[in-house]
Parts: C-alpha cells; structure tokens; sequence
C-alpha cells in the first residue's frame, strides 16, 4: 500500500511539473535571435529528472512537446519532433549525471554537461530538420548554424541551468511541504548561499546578455 500511494504521488507530482512547464512555455516566449525564441519549460523538466530520474524526464519532456503541438504551436509535428530532441538533451543527459552524485556538485556537472550535449545535438538536428519546416535550402541553414544557433543554444542551456539552481530548492521544499514529496534531512547552507549568490550573478549576466541581442540595451 506505501508503494502504491508514494506511486501516485510521483504521478501527481510529474503532472504539476508538466502542467508548469506548458504554462512556462505558453506565457514566457522571448524572442532572442531570427525566428528563435526562449521559453524556461526545461527547467521544470529537469527538476522533475533530477528527483524521479532521467526516464521520468524525457516522459515529462515527450508530454509537454505533445500537448504544446496539439494547442500553442504552429510548426506541427516537426516542431514537436524539435522540440522533444532539444529538452531530451538536455534534461536527460542533466539527470543521468545528478543521479551518480546527488549533491550541489553532480547537479553543476549534470546541467553543464546537458546544455553543452543540447547545444552540439541541436546543431545537427537544426541542420538536418530545419530546412524542412523553414523550407530553406539546406546551404543556408548550414550558414546560420554558427552565428544563429550556437550561440541561441549557448544562451537557452545557460539560462535554464541557473534557474534550475535557483528554482529547484524553492520548488522541492514546496511539494515537500505539501506532502507530495518525502521529508528529508537539510544540509549544506553555506554551499546553497554560494549557489544562490553565483547563480544569480550569471542570471543577471544572461539576462543582459538577451537584452543586447534583442537590441534593447
């Protein structure tokens, strides 16, 4: 019966974090560079990878691309297909590392290591799938992959890294506090109060990083 109920409190806890994820997608798009824009749905989804594993987050991710194409999206099932590759990419690669060494370190070393695996994949698979739905030639999407993309990927992974650091204790503490999540012990203040500080020392860095590409400083 334990077994049962803390099941379904996965589940629940999964479908909240989904449901956030398509609200962060449907109401946070920004336009960074050419038709790409930044949305923050990743980082609900790696927030779910990294407390129920990497297989739950590409399931979270596989969801919130399906519905996202069913409602919002407008590039039908190649965007999906894009959009699936880029948040597996990057949240499962994040949680396959955090689930080795569940502490401040492994979850710096999973996030880099899945914006780093997201950046490279995605600069294939723009390659190889965007001229199909941009229907440009294949040489002129291979010239924007450098000066449109990279760096897009580059910014996007970051961006969702540091909001992840930030996001992901206010978050878990609140699903604890609902009983949605097991309590556990708290430890390690000093390294969260580091986290924080350079976290948002990068965010603030990102931020007007989007802010000179948009053109708006």
């Amino acid at each position: 019966m334990q077994n049962t109920n803390w099941r379904l409190r996965r589940l629940c806890v999964m479908a909240v974090l989904c449901a956030m994820a398509f609200a962060a997608v449907s109401l946070v798009r920004i336009p960074v560079v050419s038709f790409l824009k930044y949305e923050p749905k990743d980082v609900l989804l790696v927030i779910g990878a990294f407390l129920f594993g990497p297989l739950a987050g590409g399931i979270m991710s596989a969801l919130v691309a399906l519905v996202e194409m069913i409602t919002i999206s407008d590039t039908g099932i190649i965007g999906c297909a894009m959009n699936l590759l880029s948040s597996c990419l990057f949240v499962c690669t994040a949680a396959a590392i955090y689930q080795h060494r569940r502490n401040l370190i492994g979850a710096v070393v999973g996030l880099v290591c899945g914006s780093l695996a997201a950046t490279a994949g995605m600069l294939l698979w723009n390659y190889l799938i965007t001229p199909l739905y941009m229907e440009l030639p294949r040489q002129a999407v291979a010239e924007m992959l450098l000066p449109v993309f990279l760096p897009f990927n580059l910014l996007k992974t970051a961006l969702n890294s540091t909001l992840t650091m930030l996001l992901y204790k206010p978050i878990v503490a609140a699903l604890r506090a609902s009983r949605l999540l097991p309590p556990t012990e708290t430890s390690g203040k000093k390294h969260a109060r580091a986290a924080w500080v350079i976290s948002l020392f990068v965010l603030a860095t990102l931020v007007l990083v989007l802010l000179a590409m948009n053109g708006i400083i």
